[in-house]
């Protein structure tokens, strides 16, 4: 009987501190992330991920979206999705040339692809200067909603599931009792 109380304790316990480590995707702050160049329509700008951001020598899955998405150019390619490699220090850059017809707002996202780290950035395209001044875009995840650290939630889930754990071992010994009793 004390084998079995020991077996679920332990497995509540492995569930309160495993679980949450898988669950939690990580993300690249958003100083991390840099946006220069000419936002507006038919201009280039680049979206690097600095130093650390993901993995040395990761794959990065890179991905445009936004209006008018499709006329948009990511480096040399023809496509609004593509995969580079993080340098040594886990940095990447993306060429991103808008369409003449850009309008609105634009998200780059990076995902590394075996490290699972996420940044995004949203840029919004500004009308054409006349004197073609460059321009910077904005940059990070929005601040929104709850900011509870998640080790807290996670904690709270955890405590949750060691009580439910507690109360079947309780009712398995209540039974087992009544059982010798009778």
């Amino acid at each position: 009987m004390l084998k079995k109380i020991t077996a679920v304790f332990a497995l509540a316990l492995a569930g309160l501190f495993v679980a949450p480590l898988a669950a939690n995707a990580s993300y690249v702050p958003g100083a991390d992330i840099v946006v220069t160049g000419d936002v507006t329509p038919g201009g280039t700008f680049v979206v690097t991920f600095t130093d650390g951001a993901f993995q040395p020598n990761e794959d990065v899955s890179l991905a445009l979206t936004g209006e008018n998405a499709t006329g948009a150019t990511l480096a040399a390619v023809d496509t609004k999705t593509l995969v580079k490699t993080a340098s040594a220090t886990g940095s990447v850059s993306l060429t991103v040339t808008l369409p003449t017809n850009a309008t609105g707002t634009y998200t780059v996202t990076g995902t590394g692809l075996s490290s699972q780290i996420i940044g995004t950035t949203t840029v919004t395209v500004r009308a054409a200067a006349g004197g073609g001044a460059g321009g910077t875009g904005g940059g990070g995840l929005a601040d929104t909603g709850f900011n509870t650290p998640a080790f807290l939630v996670w904690g709270a889930a955890g405590a949750v599931v060691l009580g439910a754990a507690l109360i079947a071992v309780l009712v398995m010994m209540r039974r087992q009792r009544a059982g010798l009793a009778a």
